[in-house]
């Protein structure tokens, strides 16, 4: 911890204590009041640590709440659109402190834990935290894990010369009787991180160890150590010795949970939930894991440059992705809009993009749902693989080195545990065009379904648009409504695979006019569904709907496609 005082007045102006790792936000207070002695609250079984300041000595208070106090005065994430809603300051707290949990995971040496291992024989499992605060890894949980305990108050340590009910007293001594120390040496223990690849998933282990104090450029220069930008200009405008904030980029996300919506028929939609459990974020080119707080995660310091940012969790599957950072923006968003959502390891399924002997030169994957919209999209390198949630419906969309665009659906089965693979992705015309026909059909199926009440399909049912329609007495009413919207999404098939046909036979000709025929023929189907919407189910009909747009989208992008 460092505290800044101005010699003059002898009061106190900032106080910085390091959290969590120095790629974490510290906790900062600007201006305290100099009669409140500052406390360090730290976390049991972690070199996690906060300030405390404010009336509950034994609580860490992230934001001002009624009369209560923040413990810090860090600023928030103002400068990216995409975590404009992020008003939390950002600085690393308590997570069992906070409402969240973090589960502790087994540390490793040389792949076994550590109360394992035959070099360690005085370290037990009793050696550690409650049993019921540890994991063994990440990936030993199904689903994140529910019965965390929350923080409990633990030992008080107090100077030997301040009146205080210390369980532990304590000296203050200069660290000049540890400068002789010029390196921590010797195994280091590591925790591992698996990386969703193509085939399997691939460990990566990190370490979360640093330099001697004295070796660091703090130790000289405690200015160095002020992560908060605001701070340090207001340091510097008192102060000469106090030079103004120079930037420093971070990659910032939110990470959430993905689980299915009742909007959606079952499993075939999903939507995305506040995470309730803490994860852990590690950038490749770094050595060090971020946890979260409150689901936000925070790596500053990142030089300019392409990283590959993965997020673990305790019951989750691993999500990885491509970052680029820029020296144009002082913190890059990670995910979509911000957003990393994260797949219950029992819930998930890997989906993995092949660009091995392709057709093309694969550079960006992107996966789509329903219900959820964009959910992963990153440049990618030859191949790809993602984590997905079975619940869900989604669009794969593959983009070359030219910018063209393919698509493929994706429809994961809760009872395969294989995963989905697409081999020799396409991308241009022919591909987005079959998938309007996989789209369109996959819909007209389950109207069908709703239409016939699961029925044998009768010559009348399987008439489509292009062929004149006879109503008889008996054909109205929902019943109408139904078969009519069934119909159109089967003419939307028909030309749809007309269109791919003729891309595939390399006439562009004919199949821009057939893709004018889809476009037409999706527009007829919205106009059915408006009118068949009562007679179906709200799941269906909404489903319906966002396939419907889905299959506008990509027949635009086709028509765009200068590629056959």
């Amino acid at each position: 911890m460092h505290v800044f005082v101005d010699t003059e007045t002898e009061t106190p102006q900032l106080y910085v204590a390091s959290s969590h790792s120095r790629k974490v936000p510290n906790n900062e207070f600007l201006d305290p009041d100099p009669q409140v002695v500052p406390r360090i609250l730290s976390e049991l079984g972690s070199h996690s640590s906060t300030l405390s300041l404010n009336d509950v000595p034994n609580r860490f208070q992230r934001v001002t709440v009624d009369e209560l106090t923040a413990d810090i005065t860090n600023t928030p994430i103002e400068s990216i659109e995409d975590l404009a809603d992020v008003t939390l300051p950002l600085a690393y707290g308590l997570p069992r402190d906070e409402g969240s949990r973090l589960p502790y995971v087994v540390p490793e040496y040389e792949g076994a834990p550590i109360y394992d291992h035959e070099r360690l024989p005085s370290v037990t499992a009793d050696s550690l935290v409650d049993a019921e605060l540890t994991i063994r890894s990440y990936d030993a949980l199904t689903s994140p894990p529910t019965d965390l305990l929350t923080r409990e108050t633990g030992l008080l340590f107090g100077h030997r010369d301040r009146d205080t009910d210390a369980d532990v007293e304590y000296d203050l001594v200069s660290t000049d009787e540890l400068e002789h120390i010029v390196a921590f040496t010797g195994p280091q223990l590591s925790f591992e991180f698996a990386v969703p690849a193509v085939v399997e998933d691939a460990l990566a282990a990190h370490i979360t160890s640093t330099d001697a104090p004295w070796n660091q450029s703090r130790y000289g220069n405690p200015a160095t150590d002020i992560t908060d930008p605001k701070h340090r200009a207001a340091l510097a405008e008192r102060y000469e010795v106090i030079s103004d904030p120079a930037p420093v980029q971070m990659v910032a996300t939110r990470i959430t949970e993905t689980v299915t919506t009742d909007d959606a028929p079952e499993n075939e939609g999903l939507t995305t939930t506040e995470a309730s459990v803490e994860s852990v974020a590690l950038l490749e080119s770094e050595p060090e894991a971020v946890p979260t707080f409150e689901g936000i995660a925070v790596i500053r310091d990142v030089p300019t440059g392409e990283h590959r940012l993965t997020v673990n969790g305790a019951g989750r599957a691993p999500h990885s992705e491509r970052v680029t950072v820029s020296d144009d923006e002082t913190v890059t968003a990670a995910g979509i809009g911000g957003e990393i959502p994260l797949v219950a390891r029992e819930r998930a399924t890997k989906l993995e993009i092949v660009g091995e002997d392709a057709p093309i030169d694969l550079s960006a994957v992107a996966v789509e749902d329903d219900f959820a919209g964009r959910l992963y999209e990153s440049p990618v390198d030859g191949d790809d693989a993602v984590y997905v949630h079975v619940g869900g419906a989604y669009t794969a969309e593959v983009r070359d080195r030219d910018d063209a665009v393919g698509a493929y659906r994706v429809n994961p089965s809760p009872d395969e545990a294989s995963g989905v693979r697409i081999d020799r992705p396409e991308t241009g015309k022919a591909s987005l065009s079959e998938f309007v026909t996989n789209i369109a059909e996959e819909t007209r199926a389950a109207v069908a379904a709703r239409g016939r009440g699961d029925a044998e399909t009768t010559e009348t049912e399987t008439q489509t648009e292009t062929e004149p329609e006879v109503q008889t007495e008996t054909e109205h009413g929902s019943s109408n409504a139904v078969r009519g919207l069934e119909r159109s999404l089967a003419a939307v098939v028909e030309a749809a695979e007309r269109a791919a046909e003729r891309a595939r036979a390399k006439d562009r000709g004919n199949t821009d006019r057939q893709l004018e025929v889809v476009v037409e023929r999706l527009q007829r189907a919205e106009n059915r569904l408006a009118e068949a919407r009562s007679d179906l189910s709200e799941p269906l009909s909404n489903a319906t709907e966002n396939r419907l747009g889905q299959a506008n989208r990509r027949t635009e992008q086709a028509q765009n496609s200068e590629k056959l």
